[in-house]
């Protein structure tokens, strides 16, 4: 089977040291990418580690396809024990990271304990070096750019680094690179802001010698050649069909139709596009360089999932406000959808949607814990008591725009997903909307049939993130691709995927994650849920409490 290569790199922090270790049996084993960072983190994080404390440990991985030059592949992992969930949670990042990564020539790198001085760390095949920046303490993702240009002669490229709101330790902070691409999810800023670490540069030339099978060609050349919308509109493409459908949250999950979705659809961010914008090797070309001259507004985006935060969820029908919210997060480093939906919430709290001053300055005040910003800081889950409003989150993870109250299936998906409410963790809306073919499709009401499917779409989702190859390569990487690039049967890849997803069941079991923690704020409006949800841990041999069985973990 065809995985990564290279030693683990362990940088202890505290002491500014590191060394290798060879996990060739991981990586076989686990392909890559999240697979490798979950089956690590799993025997190398204690199950009761504080998230922000020094026993957690952060892990940064690349998958066997950063070795090709194959589209669909400039995509790195990170994985973690979130902040925000309290559970391992993986993400991953866009961009042209993955390559200068996987020419250090490791296979992982690990993040351990905590540096008593803010430092940014250089990995180079050649070599670590830990660097004190109390000059960069409150700088912005932009700023730290500037930094690594000036003093180490590369470009964002080669950079994670986190911007005020991983300093100070906002639960739903991103660690950011290539300046806007985003390990989104789960609060990995905070981690790595806990661990006093503001950037980290990934430089050389001993990428590992992996052998790619010709088909990547196939791929790549129809990456560039087929004519696909998301090429003008990036995700915003699928704005107008979820408000048609009754699918689009709106003002803090109270209504599911935005009257002013017009303003905020892919039309709109199309017309503020003025480049082409892509990840490494991708010719696929989905980014959206967007800018507004008037207004003196430039950004990357916003996708659909930040259209649905801080646009219909928010009531700002206006695509330049939307952008300038989009920005401010890149720049100090917040997850959008977090982000967006918490605000939401205060606005409902204090009856002014629509209030797009109030939402920027909303912004500023999370990512530096100031006055209300730091109540809100802590997550919509946290806040929404102090608030009065309800709680819209799965497991303390804020939803995505793909409204599980029309689209059944992806509802349960929310509920079960080891994230919590992650659009991307089984991308199921696809199979419901329908954006995939007929004879594949579910209908967008019911759980008939969806146990089994969102459990294979599951495994599927993970199988990608190990290898790492990005979710929009739908309907190209076919399962016989899938055999010619990995050299084995695609059920046994799935079965890794499977591991992984079990895997992460079973540390959150440790950490008293069970059935309670898999439902919805609206379960009690789907009928057939509980059902469902039983289905669906029986298709994966767990306990009817949502648990991992001892003989299904041994397996």
């Amino acid at each position: 089977m065809l995985h990564a290569e290279g030693a683990l790199l362990s940088i202890d922090l505290g002491a500014h040291s590191h060394d290798t270790e060879d996990i060739d049996d991981v990586l076989s084993t686990f392909i890559g990418g999240r697979g490798v960072g979950t089956k690590l983190a799993f025997d190398r994080v204690p199950f009761d580690a504080d998230p922000l404390g020094e026993e957690n440990r952060l892990y940064f991985t690349t998958g066997p396809m950063q070795a090709s030059r194959m589209s669909y592949t400039g995509r790195t992992n990170a994985t973690a024990l979130s902040p925000l969930t309290g559970g391992l949670v993986s993400s991953n990042a866009g961009g042209f990271v993955s390559r200068n990564l996987a020419g250090t020539g490791y296979g992982a790198i690990e993040l351990v304990g905590r540096s008593d001085e803010p430092v940014a760390i250089h990995i180079t095949d050649e070599g670590i070096e830990f660097d004190p920046v109390p000059e960069l303490e409150g700088a912005l993702v932009s700023e730290v750019t500037e930094y690594v240009e000036t003093e180490r002669d590369l470009t964002e490229e080669n950079a994670v680094a986190i911007g005020p709101a991983g300093e100070n330790l906002v639960k739903f902070a991103s660690i950011m690179t290539t300046e806007s691409r985003a390990f989104g999810r789960g609060g990995l800023g905070a981690v790595l802001g806990s661990k006093n670490v503001k950037a980290i540069t990934f430089d050389g030339d001993s990428h590992p010698e992996i052998e790619i099978p010709d088909v990547q060609n196939e791929v790549h050349r129809e990456a560039a050649t087929t004519d696909h919308i998301m090429k003008r509109q990036g995700t915003t493409s699928v704005t107008d069909l979820a408000n048609e459908v009754n699918g689009l949250p709106t003002r803090y999950f109270s209504e599911q139709q935005f009257e002013g979705a017009e303003g905020i659809n892919g039309d709109r961010v199309e017309e503020k596009k003025f480049k082409k914008g892509t990840c490494s090797a991708c010719a696929f070309a989905c980014k959206l360089p967007t800018k507004d001259e008037e207004r003196g507004v430039e950004t990357e985006g916003p996708e659909f999932e930040t259209v649905m935060a801080f646009g219909s969820n928010c009531a700002i029908d206006d695509i330049v406000d939307v952008m300038q919210s989009n920005e401010l997060c890149d720049e100090l480093g917040l997850d959008t959808i977090s982000c967006g939906n918490t605000i939401a919430g205060y606005l409902a709290s204090e009856d002014a949607f629509g209030n797009s001053e109030l939402i920027h300055e909303t912004v500023e005040k999370i990512a530096h814990r100031k006055g209300i910003g730091d109540t809100l800081a802590e997550g919509i889950s946290r806040a929404h008591e102090e608030l009065g409003v309800g709680n819209w989150t799965v497991k303390h993870l804020s939803f995505a725009g793909h409204e599980g109250r029309t689209l059944h299936g992806q509802g349960l998906a929310y509920a079960v997903a080891n994230r919590g409410a992650d659009h991307m963790y089984s991308t199921f809306y696809a199979w419901e909307y329908p954006l995939v073919g007929k004879d594949d499709a579910f209908p967008q009401g019911g759980f008939e049939g969806k146990p089994a499917a969102i459990a294979r779409q599951e495994n599927t989702r993970a199988l990608e993130d190990c290898g790492i190859v990005c979710r929009f390569s739908r309907g190209i990487m076919n399962p016989d691709r899938y055999e010619n690039l990995f050299s084995a049967e695609y059920e046994d890849l799935l079965d890794v995927g499977a591991r992984v997803v079990e895997m992460e069941r079973e540390f959150n079991n440790h950490r008293g994650f069970d059935r309670s923690d898999d439902t919805l704020p609206y379960a009690d409006q789907l009928e057939g849920f509980d059902d469902a949800l039983s289905e669906y841990y029986e298709i994966r041999g767990w306990n009817d409490d949502g648990t991992v069985s001892t003989a299904s973990a041994d397996d």
